[in-house]
């Protein structure tokens, strides 16, 4: 079983940043290719951004392409969106999901809420 825990979201003014963390409870995170998802109220989940195993590749919805990037430090077991020119319409709770890239087991983090306002 592993673990995803989310955290670096607020409040922020639009044109503003956040930097999210998912930190991941395992042994062989460079196993685990992950991803970004978020979730707007009355909205389904969407894919936000995703990276691969290793760090190789990486691929963003074309709403946040050219302002957020994905990251991950395999030393740490932490992937990073980094966000930046926020807007109102990236408001929603952001969720961390790993799958293990050989058996393709499928984790979620409980998220975390990015409210942009002014």
């Amino acid at each position: 079983q592993v673990q995803l825990v989310e955290s670096g979201g607020g409040l922020v003014q639009p044109g503003g940043s956040l930097r999210l963390a998912c930190a991941a409870s395992t042994l062989t995170f460079s196993s685990y290719a992950i991803s970004w998802y978020r979730q707007a109220p009355g909205k389904e989940r969407e894919l936000v951004a995703a990276i691969t195993s290793a760090g190789g590749s990486t691929n963003y919805a074309d709403s946040v392409k050219g302002r957020f990037t994905i990251s991950r430090d395999n030393a740490k077991n932490t992937v990073y969106l980094q966000m930046n020119s926020l807007k109102p319409e990236d408001t929603a709770v952001y969720y961390c999901n790993a799958v293990h890239i050989h058996y393709g087991m499928d984790y979620w983090g409980k998220g975390t809420l990015v409210t942009v306002s002014s």
